[in-house]
């Protein structure tokens, strides 16, 4: 984004009068929402899970639903069945409206059925068991038909008690948190530590049944005066079930100064509950996961193994996790000596690494830990109970977001306790501060020089994590008795894989979502086609292979991949600048989810998923000055000093939200609604402006293509949504569509001066030509193309296709265009999506050749490129493994966008 220049007569009354001249009002030609569309081929709907074994153990599935503009209306009801059309209860509900008001996103959540499920218009069948909530008395009681939550309106205990009958499976539901005042560098030291306690400041009952419940509870971290670390919990609740979900976020809000061992450093972060124990020592069960499905099956106090045998149908049944008959019929040089039989009342499991995990037990508090196993991933599940009743437990993504950890303390008592910690307190202390001390960077003509070397836009106390955030997910059940060994592997695979019903990518694409004819079923037709779709199949392996290779793994980093690789040392550039953790740099998180619109693979959404989860949280800022804005690339997600629009950008949360209907990233996306005032509070160009500036309420300046995609996105989406403030977010998107339009140079301008007020841009007096090969690249062309299908406004499109149309166009058609041309660019294979995009909605056949030509032959991938990988081994490297050390992730981005693009809008226009 190239500043513009600062004029006199661009004042707030200029700004104001010059965009009043194109304000936006219903029925105007020039600006107005696409036409209600007719009566729209509404088909049923075949949904089916994204992998094999259904619902599984899991409490239920919710999924999104796009329709094609006109289907149907606001007050529609949906009915399912299943394969042998019977019929399965579902709750339905908007999620976003096209601008005819007719519906184009539904939610549907399903508690019951397997396989493959239909939706079409109908009337729904109702649970046999739905799901209630009662807010009358002091807490909010929640019963799914089968299991009834206590959810506490105040005070430290979220989950006061979950009963399954008459029966108290858990209770004392709780957050925890251990803060470390100080950090000790050497091997010398006092380590000291203070527990916090989750404490509540308000309870929302955000859906009521009768499939699904959804409760919100948000609050502070409080230990006596001090509350902090914000913490926002959802609970969810499935008619029949006897489980239920829980999604967990954070966000740092403490202290941590580069150079300094005092601070807010996190020793470690909980979750725990009460379980109470009524059965006898030997009938109760200890259950926890290893690797796979593999499972630690032992009771509290075991009877196998013993010098003397009870009998080998009571070893059986003890193994089995079965009450054992009365003690009076074993054979009774067992039963008179159970009492010198060892209580085991606390075990633990630590994952301190990817690659590890160790499991002990001891009888209990002051004695001394013996071994019980290790491995090397597991799966974050355990259970404990007995035949009256028993609370499995697990943590999504366990090993994936080390360090984490599972104790269950006091079976051998009436009240055992059980923590899943989501930062292991056997771990180091969460240490987030700067990695270095700014080598005398302190003028911007300094800090730009670093840039020039390291990549790193450095600037003093920029480098901060406050504000970040982090979701994790959890499971609970609450069994009427412990469960057998097949129903445990179902509740692990449920906590490793949480199943997730979608809609097929033919409805995706038959709906016109996410940009209308940006994206097609893959196709290897022709031997063209096909060598793509082979390329595009070879850089997602490889990305998903390097992922593990090179353990991009842990509780800050899981999600995100890196940016360029070091051909010298055969490692990516872990430590170097901004060649680091990519941070959402021209769009992977669109490729992949372009890649998994079209194809529907299961492997692709759980990529896309952890990368949605991790940019969205981790690399953009949700508390302090900067909350809205994003951080780029660099060693650690929060170290550069550009903060800025393009990373906090909507377009990367939209796919997952409206996919599967996730509250948590809603938030994210509504948070973004009045970003537009960031632009007070940091300028994004600070460092290289030539020309003097102070933000102004009312003329700040902002690019049209990273700035305003982002906050266009957010207003767009809000908009659909018809959240809080939808009608604002509406006015903002077409006032500055109309303000862009109006530039004397359209899209070229570059950027514009924008009243926050008004949400107006004002229109420059002069021509300027300032084009970045950015602008486009963080979702601009894929924005573009809903808007244009969206709003009727065709200056805007016409401006917007002749930036396509030039963008890859010779210097000598720039300047015959435009006066000059654009000057040096990059990124040409990417922008090709543009050329064919201009050539689809203005029939040109040369932007279609050109489309192909600098698709093919310009910078990034080409046919020429390796197209594989090379073994990678010691001493070369750390680990043994592959690497293709011609990849970047920059040109793996454009590229599977590209491709993905072209084939979609030309693929019928290939050159033979």
């Amino acid at each position: 984004m190239s500043p513009i220049p600062r004029r006199s007569l661009l004042k707030a009354a200029a700004v104001a009068g010059a965009a009043a001249r194109f304000s936006w009002s219903p029925g105007t030609r020039d600006a107005q929402a696409a036409p209600r569309a007719e009566a729209a081929d509404a088909d049923p709907v075949t949904l089916d899970w994204l992998e094999d074994g259904g619902r599984g153990a899991a409490p239920g599935s919710t999924v999104g639903v796009p329709w094609p503009k006109g289907a149907y209306q606001e007050d529609q009801t949906f009915t399912l069945t299943d394969e042998n059309g019977k019929a399965v209860p579902v709750q339905s509900w908007p999620l976003a409206y096209w601008p005819d008001g007719s519906l184009k996103w539904t939610a549907h959540a399903v508690s019951s059925g397997s396989g493959k499920l239909t939706l079409t218009a109908g009337a729904p069948a109702a649970p046999d068991k739905k799901v209630t909530v009662d807010k009358s008395g002091g807490t909010i009681d929640i019963s799914t038909g089968v299991i009834t939550a206590r959810i506490g309106k105040s005070g430290s205990t979220l989950i006061k008690s979950v009963t399954r009958g008459s029966t108290e499976i858990a209770k004392n539901g709780r957050l925890v948190l251990i803060r470390q005042p100080e950090i000790e560098d050497e091997d010398q030291g006092t380590v000291k530590t203070e527990r916090f306690d989750g404490a509540i400041s308000e309870v929302t009952v955000e859906q009521e049944g009768p499939v699904r419940a959804v409760v919100r509870i948000d609050g502070k971290h409080r230990k006596g005066d001090r509350g902090w670390l914000p913490f926002s919990i959802r609970l969810y609740f499935y008619a029949g079930a006897d489980s239920f979900r829980m999604v967990h976020t954070i966000t740092y809000d403490g202290t941590q100064e580069p150079g300094k061992a005092s601070g807010d450093f996190i020793r470690g972060l909980g979750v725990r509950f009460t379980v109470p124990m009524r059965d006898a020592a030997y009938d109760r069960h200890i259950r926890i996961g290893g690797e796979g499905t593999g499972l630690l099956r032992e009771a509290v106090q075991g009877i196998t193994g013993l010098r003397r045998d009870p009998g080998a149908a009571v070893q059986a049944a003890q193994y089995a996790g079965q009450k054992l008959p009365d003690p009076t019929t074993w054979d009774q040089r067992v039963t008179t000596r159970l009492q010198y039989i060892p209580h085991w009342g606390d075990y633990t499991l630590s994952q301190l690494s990817a690659d590890g995990f160790t499991l002990r037990k001891r009888t209990k508090k002051g004695y001394g830990w013996i071994g019980a196993g290790g491995g090397k991933r597991a799966s974050g599940f355990g259970y404990v109970g007995g035949p009256s009743g028993g609370f499995s437990f697990g943590l999504r993504d366990f090993w994936e977001k080390f360090p984490a950890q599972l104790d269950i303390r006091d079976a051998h008592t009436d009240e055992a306790e059980v923590t899943l910690w989501l930062w292991s307190p056997e771990a180091q202390p969460m240490d987030l501060r700067f990695y270095h001390d700014g080598m005398g960077q302190d003028t911007y003509a300094e800090q730009l020089e670093g840039l020039n070397i390291t990549y790193e836009d450095y600037e003093p106390e920029f480098g901060t994590p406050y504000g970040i955030a982090r979701t994790s997910e959890l499971l609970f059940w609450a069994n009427a008795a412990t469960p057998t060994p097949d129903q445990l592997a179902d509740q692990v695979k449920a906590v490793r894989r949480l199943p997730q019903l979608a809609a097929p990518p033919r409805q995706l694409i038959k709906a016109k979502v996410f940009g209308p004819g940006l994206y097609s079923e893959p196709d290897r037709s022709t031997p063209a086609k096909a060598k793509i779709e082979d390329h595009l199949d070879f850089l997602f392996t490889y990305y998903k292979d390097q992922v593990e290779q090179r353990r991009w793994y842990g509780f800050w980093d899981y999600g995100d991949i890196m940016h360029t690789y070091d051909t010298v040392r055969h490692v990516w550039r872990y430590d170097i600048g901004g060649y680091a953790w990519d941070n959402s740099e021209l769009s992977p998180d669109l490729w992949l989810w372009y890649a998994y619109l079209r194809s529907g693979r299961a492997d692709i959404f759980r990529f896309a998923e952890a990368m949605t989860r991790h940019t969205g949280e981790v690399d953009v800022y949700h508390l302090g000055k900067w909350a809205g804005l994003g951080t780029r690339h660099g060693v650690q997600h929060f170290a550069d000093s550009a903060k800025q629009q393009r990373i906090a950008n909507t377009t990367y949360r939209r796919f997952y939200y409206f996919l599967t209907a996730d509250e948590r990233v809603g938030d994210l996306m509504r948070a973004n609604v009045d970003s537009d005032e960031t632009f007070l509070v940091l300028d994004p160009q600070r460092k290289v402006r030539t020309d003097p500036y102070t933000p102004d309420r009312h003329a700040l300046s902002i690019g049209f293509g990273t700035d305003w995609s982002g906050l266009v996105s957010a207003w767009l989406t809000e908009w659909e949504r018809k959240g809080p403030k939808w009608e604002k977010a509406k006015a903002r998107v077409l006032s500055t569509m109309e303000g862009i339009a109006a530039q004397p140079n359209g899209f070229v301008q570059g950027s514009g001066l924008y009243d926050l007020d008004t949400g107006k841009f004002a229109v420059a007096d002069k021509p300027v030509v300032s084009v970045s090969h950015l602008s486009a690249v963080f979702g601009l062309n894929e924005l573009c193309a809903e808007l244009n299908h969206l709003v009727d406004m065709p200056k805007f499109k016409e401006a917007y296709l002749d930036y396509c149309r030039y963008f890859n166009a010779t210097k000598a058609e720039q300047k015959a265009r435009y006066g000059s041309d654009f000057g040096s660019l990059l990124l040409f294979q990417g922008h090709s999506r543009l050329d064919a995009y201009a050539a689809v909605q203005t029939g040109d056949a040369t932007l279609a050749k050109r489309a192909w030509s600098k698709f093919y032959n310009s910078d990034g991938y080409t046919e020429a490129s390796p197209w594989k990988t090379q073994p990678l081994s010691g001493p070369a490297a750390l680990v043994a493994g592959s690497e293709a050390a011609w990849v970047s992730t920059n040109d793996t981005a454009l590229y599977g966008l590209a491709a993905i693009e072209n084939l979609a809008l030309l693929g019928d226009k290939m050159p033979s």
